[in-house]
């Protein structure tokens, strides 16, 4: 199973410069809960914003540089690859980014987490679009940071 995990806010801003332009400790748990002991699949840029092989998970880096190899970290040259690699690791194997290789894993996508924040910020990158074709089957209620940040979990299936 290919799944996408993602917050982003109400326009599908997913960072600024490289980061991310929120911080919400409370769903960066989440985020642990949802990937840990799965593959996760991430390109180079996301995986220098993160600064370091998160554990309990196989951290699979797509990127066109063929000498690019930090410890601790597999690192694969397209996304069939992988994806190959990750589903010899665990069922599902969960993209967290950034937004290239969203785009390029939608289409094969079977289930998204989308954590939407309640609010607007500044962003050069974007989220794609997934309004059609997918069909909520989860829903938390609203959800508020300690800073007073406001957001939900929501999980979509492919219909």
């Amino acid at each position: 199973m290919i799944t996408l995990l993602v917050a982003h806010d109400l326009n599908r801003v997913i960072g600024v410069d490289n980061k991310m332009p929120w911080h919400i400790p409370e769903e960066l748990g989440y985020f642990k809960k949802v990937t840990m002991g799965k593959a996760i699949v991430m390109g180079r840029k996301t995986f220098e914003s993160i600064g370091k092989v998160l554990p309990g998970r196989l951290n699979i880096i797509i990127t066109r540089n063929e000498e690019y190899s930090p410890e601790g970290a597999e690192v694969v040259h397209s996304l069939k690859e992988a994806i190959e690699l990750g589903e010899k690791y665990s069922e599902e194997v969960v993209i967290i980014g950034g937004a290239e290789i969203f785009n390029l894993s939608m289409e094969i996508a079977d289930k998204l987490y989308i954590t939407v924040i309640q609010n607007e910020y500044d962003g050069d990158t974007y989220f794609p679009n997934y309004g059609e074709g997918w069909k909520v089957i989860s829903e938390s209620t609203e959800q508020h940071s300690a800073d007073g940040i406001v957001y939900s979990y929501l999980v979509y299936e492919r219909k």
